[in-house]
């Protein structure tokens, strides 16, 4: 699996920004898709994760404000990031794994796409 994440930019607090991971491979739709990020001068840490069934899971800092999503049909993977603080200023990546029971942490993740950087001024 190939994945590309995209959709990053300058936003001001309170606003929205959708991130968007391209996906490759016959087996995309079998994949857990995850997002992670990493702001300057921190670890890399979970944000979200979408399994194969489409059930979900959120880091406590953006539940209620993030939503993965994904269309297998087009193999892709969205972040939909409203209500956006500056703490969520980072380098976002996409993630895939076939089975990733542990998604929080990072080591369950064998794929990743390039970082986008997402900017929130205050």
């Amino acid at each position: 699996v190939q994945l590309q994440a995209s959709g990053g930019g300058l936003v001001q607090a309170g606003g929205s920004l959708r991130l968007s991971c391209a996906g490759s491979g016959h087996s995309f739709r079998s994949y857990s898709m995850g997002w992670f990020r990493q702001a300057p001068g921190k670890g890399r840490e979970f944000v979200a994760h979408i399994h194969w069934s489409g059930s979900t899971n959120y880091a406590d800092s953006v539940k209620g404000r993030f939503t993965i999503s994904r269309d297998n049909a087009k193999k892709m993977v969205y972040l939909q990031m409203d209500n956006l603080k500056p703490e969520d200023t980072a380098v976002y990546y996409c993630a895939g794994q076939s089975s990733a029971t542990h998604f929080q942490d990072q080591s369950a993740w064998g794929y990743w796409g390039q970082g986008t950087l997402v900017t929130v001024s205050s």
